[in-house]
């Protein structure tokens, strides 16, 4: 089921990497054309291979963007929430998704047609370069994610996932955590038996995970650990 933009939708939607940099009268344009679609917990938005016809926001909520591996075996290439963008590349080149995605929690989505973008790049080609620049920060996020991937202990990994979910300038939190631990894992890269290790090892800086919280005693050390350059550093700070 699909309704009409509220003011709420259409700020969410304008602090998106998508329309950050578009002026107004642009953006207007685009969420005029844009609609919300509401999505049960487990529901598929698309499937890898379906054709890219819209750009999506997430308003409220978690979505999974995944591929399934010839063994069976489910890919996680991000989780998406609030105020986050995907689908802009393949959008703008009216190609296929290479990823399916699909509803971790009950959530809404903000969806800008893929038309009303390439039209809008047709009749005010100044535009481009603002669209041209949410694409570049989606890729970017990618090299970061394969750094982190290749560059980072798993320690660290959990480490950066947790302050992420921290207030901020927080000296101490206890954050809930989003998702199932098995989701977890599969956004950072690891098996749910590495995350437990991960997590063991985090509770020497006085980090504490029940099932669905972590409470973390000095977010301080938390950032030592996720800023080591090497692994000798994180063994020094651990």
């Amino acid at each position: 089921m699909s309704r009409k933009l509220s003011t709420a939708h259409r700020r969410i939607a304008c602090q998106s990497r998508l329309f950050a940099s578009l002026p107004p009268d642009l953006s207007g344009l685009l969420l005029d054309a844009a609609h919300v679609l509401r999505l049960d917990r487990g529901q598929v938005l698309f499937q890898h291979g379906d054709d890219a016809t819209a750009i999506h926001i997430v308003a409220e909520g978690w979505i999974k963007l995944y591929r399934i591996a010839p063994n069976g075996a489910e890919a996680v290439v991000g989780v998406m929430t609030r105020g986050q963008s995907f689908g802009e590349p393949m959008a703008l080149r009216q190609a296929a998704y290479p990823v399916s995605a699909e509803a971790v929690t009950g959530c809404e989505l903000i969806a800008v047609p893929a038309h009303a973008v390439l039209d809008l790049l047709k009749t005010h080609p100044e535009a481009a370069i603002s669209i041209l620049s949410a694409v570049f920060m989606h890729l970017q996020g990618l090299v970061e994610q394969i750094e982190q991937l290749k560059a980072r202990s798993g320690a660290q990994r959990v480490a950066e996932f947790l302050l992420e979910l921290c207030p901020p300038g927080a000296d101490s939190a206890t954050v809930v955590l989003p998702y199932d631990k098995a989701l977890i894992a599969g956004r950072l890269g690891m098996k749910p038996e590495s995350l437990s290790r991960a997590f063991a090892r985090l509770r020497d800086l006085g980090v504490r995970v029940n099932q669905s919280s972590a409470a973390i005693a000095s977010v301080s050390r938390l950032e030592e650990l996720a800023q080591a350059e090497a692994f000798g550093a994180m063994n020094r700070v651990i």
